[in-house]
């Protein structure tokens, strides 16, 4: 397959599937090597550029998505209603699991200084959040941690793509 082939083949992958898709199952379907990906994915990338997609990296893969100058018209125009906000209280428990994941619901109601049982569950029904395990302690409580939807949501590759905590020292408010 020819380079410009390629570049088409992973559109029609990409414009196929609803989650973002692995480099490494890229690589497989095109016949190329994880490196060759990555530059097929910047020459679609250059060929939308004038485009109302976009190319983006998330959740360890690559996606589709309409660039964001178009989402109002979107939304006003297809009449798409938009999940209610996450309250105060589900942000700061969201903030807590992505940068101590994996932690509990006493780790996350013991730095938030507040009972935090509903807010996990709006994150787990929205599905930024999952249970990945139970810690071994007595009791054994329900380990949770973030999804591959929080980091597309977020528009992160990897949780490592978290921008750093400033310094608990230099805030006034309570550090994570």
């Amino acid at each position: 397959m020819m380079a410009e082939d390629r570049v088409a083949a992973l559109e029609a992958l990409l414009f196929s599937a609803a989650e973002p898709v692995a480099v490494d199952d890229l690589a497989a379907w095109l016949r190329c090597t994880p490196e060759e990906v990555e530059a097929l994915a910047a020459a679609l990338a250059e060929r939308l550029k004038e485009h109302a997609l976009a190319v983006e990296r998330v959740a360890g893969g690559f996606t589709l998505k309409t660039r964001p100058e178009w989402h109002e018209w979107l939304s006003q125009t297809l009449g798409g209603r938009r999940p209610e906000p996450l309250s105060a209280a589900a942000w700061e428990t969201l903030a807590v699991v992505a940068y101590r994941q994996p932690v509990t619901r006493l780790e996350v109601e013991t730095i938030r200084g507040v009972k935090s049982e509903r807010a996990l569950e709006t994150l787990l029904a929205r599905g930024l959040i999952e249970e990945v395990g139970r810690k071994e302690v007595p009791g054994r409580p329900i380990l949770y941690a973030t999804t591959p939807r929080f980091l597309q949501e977020f528009g992160l590759n990897r949780i490592e793509d978290l921008p750093p905590l400033s310094d608990p020292q230099a805030d006034s408010g309570p550090g994570l």
